[in-house]
């Protein structure tokens, strides 16, 4: 059995008075998903653990199936895998966003959805401005972008931007750690790392507004804004985790989500023209979904566009990027492998909701289904956050998802 994980980034909601009362998994025409959830088994998952945000980072990790306690280290690390940057033992990585700042407030978390091109251009001349032997600006992924300190301390209190739009940033600046009372000698304090992560927001926020990528633009790329820091983590592949998956791809847009692959011990397969956003090569990481899995025994497809749309609180768009993984991914996935003499196992879900009437991730459960040739169905007829509460798996936590969807063979 072969096994094929897609997962719709931020995909799950809330009721929205808008649609009568609906969530948009429910008022969305998603036929295919329906089917799988009809065909399938379903239930609900959590993927977050006591004590951790609903950050992405935490919910793919926790899905397929680690122990956050033992190996969070925040995204910097990650995205600094996914990016091809060798960590040193005296590293701290951090996610560094590029931000627009308007009238005091944290206007978006995307700095109007930069390009990559155009992401690399203000990261590289703020690393020729600010660089130093002990800070380094790396150009990652449109906005998402990363900030090496050479010693820097991870035992800081950062807050991810697009959980804070429209809130000053001023009170949201850099931190330490409290209670944080063990020293390393090869490290800086919490403090001093706080305040020089601060002093670089400030500076960087001098330098872009001088930028001529700014001059005369409405919507405006106006400050750094790191969080997420952490050291290299320690994880186990999945095939150490998991011995029938032999080997396996991870498929995404997003480096955060190509760095748990990296470590993961997957494939990172890229996809021309896949965006993150909802003009996604949606049929390019399906036929490169379907290519590794005739190869290889697991595949995690990864479509990050839904929670873009809840961040920005689009409810069309969200809508949207609903209709399009249920027709652009799941369809094809689904109508592929159901041919295929060999079976494969399919599994949908979100990794946290992103309601679009609050823009930031919830820590709340997720709906799944599972479907394979040949599954006894349960009594779940539509794929939504409501129907699946009836799902015959009943609500599942972190690690218990992945051991009972590697169960299935």
């Amino acid at each position: 059995m072969k096994h094929i994980i897609i997962l719709g980034d931020g995909m799950a909601d809330h009721a929205v008075e808008r649609l009568g009362g609906k969530t948009l998994l429910q008022y969305a025409d998603t036929p295919h998903m329906n089917l799988l959830a009809k065909q399938g088994k379903n239930g609900r998952l959590n993927t977050i653990p006591d004590g951790f945000l609903p950050g992405s980072e935490v919910a793919n990790t926790a899905i397929l199936g680690y122990d956050l306690n033992k190996v969070y280290e925040g995204r910097g690390p990650l995205e600094a895998a996914s990016i091809g940057y060798e960590m040193q033992p005296d590293d701290m990585a951090i996610r560094c966003n590029i931000v627009e700042l308007s009238n005091g407030l944290i206007k978006n978390h995307h700095g109007d959805h930069l390009t990559t091109e155009e992401g690399n251009v203000l990261i590289k001349y703020l690393d020729k401005e600010l660089g130093s032997d002990r800070v380094k600006f790396i150009t990652g992924i449109q906005y998402r972008h990363l900030l090496i300190i050479k010693g820097g301390n991870k035992h800081i209190v950062c807050a991810p931007p697009h959980d804070h739009p429209n809130e000053a940033w001023e009170p949201l600046l850099v931190r330490p750690e409290e209670g944080y009372t063990e020293t390393d000698d090869r490290r800086m304090s919490p403090q001093a790392t706080a305040d020089l992560i601060n002093t670089l927001i400030r500076k960087s926020q001098a330098l872009l507004a001088d930028h001529p990528f700014n001059q005369g633009r409405t919507e405006k790329a106006n400050s750094i804004w790191p969080w997420s820091g952490g050291y290299r983590p320690s994880m186990k592949t999945l095939m150490q985790l998991y011995p029938d998956i032999k080997s396996g791809s991870v498929i995404s847009a997003v480096d955060l989500i190509r760095g748990i692959g990296y470590y993961a011990g997957l494939e990172v397969i890229k996809v021309k023209g896949a965006t993150g956003l909802a003009d996604t090569n949606y049929e390019g990481k399906a036929e490169a979904a379907l290519n590794a899995l005739r190869k290889q025994d697991f595949v995690f497809l990864h479509i990050e566009a839904s929670d873009e749309a809840g961040h920005d609180g689009d409810l069309d768009l969200k809508l949207e990027t609903i209709r399009h993984l249920d027709t652009r991914i799941v369809k094809p996935v689904y109508e592929t492998v159901s041919q295929w003499d060999e079976p494969v196992c399919i599994a949908l879900l979100p990794d946290h909701p992103t309601p679009v009437e609050r823009r930031i991730h919830v820590k709340e459960p997720v709906p799944f289904s599972i479907w394979y040739r040949g599954i006894q169905p349960d009594e779940v007829k539509t794929y939504d956050e409501v129907s699946c509460v009836n799902g015959e798996y009943g609500l599942l936590s972190l690690n218990q998802f992945m051991e009972t969807f590697m169960n299935i063979k």
